[in-house]
């Protein structure tokens, strides 16, 4: 992502006052103001650079020069390539779409399916999901920066499974995050294991087998031993 010079001179003015500070864990930075813009060059730099060469080929220095700001500022505030991706993946999970609200449970899976795989068949997008992918496969921190994204996304989408059990589509009691993770997961299973295409009609046949199945309560939260019956004996 190419800047002006002006942007470049004020970014690196900005960047001086991050140095001052104390070093932020990784994935912890949340600032606000002037530092924000630091924030977003930062992590737009480092999209590019997972999208066009992976994560294994992230270099701090470079990030630092294509984003316009001082490497001090991106040592000292990401600490490691890590430190990036994941910060990254928490920008990404705050600014993604929130659910849907289409009035009935299956267009609400639809919707989300078609996200998740006009995401994943994205030229850009794609390739920075198989980078941070393949990072979590290889370092604990991208794994738990990977994992709390998702965790985000499926506390969105929570509520639209709860309206359909409301509603009367599906059994009470039918566990949202399970369900959720039935639509998706074929989805990226074709396209981080199989590397298939990931077609729409992929993404309609997850819905329908997922509905299915939570229409005949394979999603129902299990009881514990202490509610039930026999155990109050």
């Amino acid at each position: 992502m190419s800047r002006t010079v002006a942007e470049s001179m004020a970014l690196m003015e900005q960047e001086t006052h991050l140095t001052e500070s104390q070093p932020a864990s990784p994935g912890t930075l949340r600032p606000g103001g002037r530092t924000a813009k630091v924030r977003r060059a930062v992590l737009d730099a480092t999209q590019d650079a997972l999208a066009d060469t992976g994560f294994h080929a992230l270099n701090m220095d470079r990030i630092a020069a294509t984003a316009g700001v001082g490497k001090t500022t991106v040592y000292r505030r990401w600490g490691s390539p890590v430190g990036l991706v994941t910060d990254l993946l928490h920008d990404m999970a705050e600014q993604s779409l929130p659910a849907s609200d289409t009035g009935s449970l299956a267009g609400d899976l639809r919707t989300n399916a078609e996200l998740v795989r006009a995401t994943l068949t994205d030229t850009r997008m794609g390739a920075v999901f198989r980078a941070v992918i393949a990072a979590a496969a290889c370092d604990e921190d991208c794994a738990r920066a990977l994992a709390d994204f998702y965790r985000t996304r499926l506390g969105e989408w929570a509520p639209v499974v709860a309206k359909g059990a409301a509603r009367g589509e599906i059994p009470a009691g039918t566990d949202p995050t399970e369900l959720l993770r039935a639509v998706s997961a074929p989805l990226y299973y074709r396209f981080a294991v199989t590397r298939e295409e990931v077609t729409a009609d992929v993404a309609e046949r997850a819905v329908t087998a997922a509905l299915a199945a939570a229409r005949d309560g394979v999603f129902i939260r299990a009881q514990p031993v202490g509610d039930l019956p026999f155990a109050r004996e």
